[in-house]
């Protein structure tokens, strides 16, 4: 069953709703178990600062992929939320691969499973994201969201990585995934 995600919500609502869902990107991928909340008025934000060439997707319409270069060398996939010139969006941090594993394993370049996606930088390379993914609608190929066949648990907590807004319980977590980018504390 194709998922359909009110992507116009605000940022942490969205984080917390995608955990569970699956996620592919031309038939590969799987569930979705860690996500970060991000927001215009949020310090830790790409978008904080205002539109520049590097974020403009974020503050396009909610419903698109915003794909960046972290520390010029991984990719990262973002889900844009809230209206259109806000500037949201939902880092996807990690997944638990279920669809396509040998492909996931030949782009990575290692056997085991679980640290294929366990990380935003793995995950993108993992299902061959790239800056040409930047700017597509997340309804159309060559991605595909698939609700939950059951009802998760989701866990929070602060985000990682960041050095600004380190308080903020926004990121979100399947509760008992061994596929987490790091566990919760």
């Amino acid at each position: 069953m194709t998922l359909v995600i009110d992507f116009s919500a605000d940022s942490a609502a969205v984080a917390r709703q995608l955990i569970g869902t699956v996620v592919l990107v031309d038939g590969v991928g799987g569930r979705i178990v860690e996500t970060e909340a991000y927001d215009r008025e949020d310090p830790a934000s790409h978008s904080y600062p205002g539109p520049t060439p590097r974020n403009a997707t974020m503050f396009g319409p909610p419903g698109h992929a915003y794909v960046y270069r972290s520390y010029g060398i991984h990719w990262c996939l973002n889900f844009v939320c809230r209206e259109a010139g806000h500037g949201a969006g939902v880092l996807i941090r990690a997944i638990e691969p279920l669809i396509e594993i040998p492909t996931m394993r030949e782009r990575r370049g290692i056997e085991d499973e679980r640290l294929l996606c366990a990380g935003p930088g793995r995950l993108c390379q993992a299902l061959g994201i790239t800056r040409d993914h930047d700017g597509l609608r997340l309804d159309r190929p060559p991605f595909e969201l698939i609700a939950p066949d059951k009802r998760v648990k989701s866990i929070s907590g602060p985000r990682i990585g960041i050095s600004k807004a380190i308080d903020l319980p926004w990121r979100f977590g399947l509760a008992g995934s061994a596929y987490l980018s790091r566990p919760f504390k």
